[in-house]
């Protein structure tokens, strides 16, 4: 039952990162680095607020601004400096990993003492897992909510636009670069919201764990889209709740059966291959289904000529 707990508490987080990151890998079809930035970018910065005094709350909101700012440079290299995408996440990555040591101070990570206040341990709840789940439930109702808002506005559906057909949106007179751009921040302030989230919660905030960041965020979008499709995009961020929970959950019983933490990495590689093949395979499948079908009819049919 703590498996589960811990899971699931865990996965609230996550989930608010593989939101962040699916806005530009489905709506801007770009697996964008600059989230394994970000992430820590958000955990530093709530972190080094949190030991200087400031409200937990102002604190997580710093972090979440701090990976829009992130998202910001990244599109504009992208659009205006015409960087392919994949390059243009390297690039700000590289950048934020010395601008995350800058805001600890120097050091590789900042600890949050007992004493530090932060959004967990201002709720009345003694039990740490409830209150993670309890903020973790309540930041994603509030993150998805804004998100099928804005996504339905006259903004955000040109922004969806730009990524279904960048030509026809920009012949329609949308500004693809304004849009790609918005897209960039408020997925990376989310990832850097899930930083904020995951820093208070462990205790900590460390340059290097936002490595293996986009490698989880897509194996919950995956996930997410194999167990249900042709859904709305308000559906889908739900969807990508439950993918996030099963990945931890994954995880945490591969850990649980006494796999070597040092193969975790190789385990997470290995487990995005799988689901990101699985839509081929299930294809080839049925494809082989269908021609064995076929076969079989020819033969029930000559006895007939």
């Amino acid at each position: 039952m703590e498996i589960i707990t811990s899971s699931l508490a865990q996965g609230l987080l996550w989930a608010i990162m593989a939101i962040g990151v699916y806005l530009t890998f489905r709506i801007l079809d770009i697996a964008d680095m600059t989230a394994e930035g970000s992430f820590p970018l958000g955990a530093a910065i709530t972190a080094s607020a949190l030991v200087n005094g400031m409200s937990p709350v102002i604190a997580t909101l710093l972090g979440a601004l701090g990976g829009a700012l992130a998202g910001l440079v990244s599109g504009l290299l992208h659009t205006k400096l015409k960087i392919p995408a994949l390059l243009t996440g390297i690039l700000t990555l590289t950048g934020l990993y010395s601008i995350n040591l800058f805001v600890m101070g120097g050091k590789a990570n900042i600890a949050l003492l007992n004493t530090v206040k932060t959004v967990f341990t201002q709720l009345p709840i003694q039990d740490s897992t409830l209150a993670t789940i309890v903020v973790g439930a309540v930041a994603l109702l509030i993150v998805i909510v804004l998100l099928v808002l804005f996504f339905n506005t006259q903004m955000g559906l040109a922004a969806r636009a730009v990524g279904n057909n960048s030509q026809m949106s920009a012949a329609n007179g949308v500004n693809n670069a304004n849009m790609k751009i918005i897209v960039y921040m408020l997925s990376n302030g989310l990832v850097a919201l899930s930083g904020s989230l995951m820093a208070q919660t462990n205790g900590y905030a460390d340059g290097s764990m936002g490595i293996g960041t986009i490698v989880i965020a897509l194996a919950a979008i995956i996930i997410a889209e194999i167990l249900l499709r042709h859904l709305t995009f308000g559906q889908r961020l739900l969807t990508i709740i439950g993918g996030a929970i099963i990945y931890r959950l994954i995880i945490a019983g591969v850990l649980w059966l006494g796999v070597d933490p040092n193969a975790l990495r190789l385990f997470y590689a290995l487990m995005l291959t799988l689901f990101l093949a699985m839509p081929r395979i299930e294809n080839a499948i049925q494809q082989a289904r269908l021609r064995r079908q076929n076969r079989k009819q020819l033969m029930e049919d000559k006895p007939n000529e």
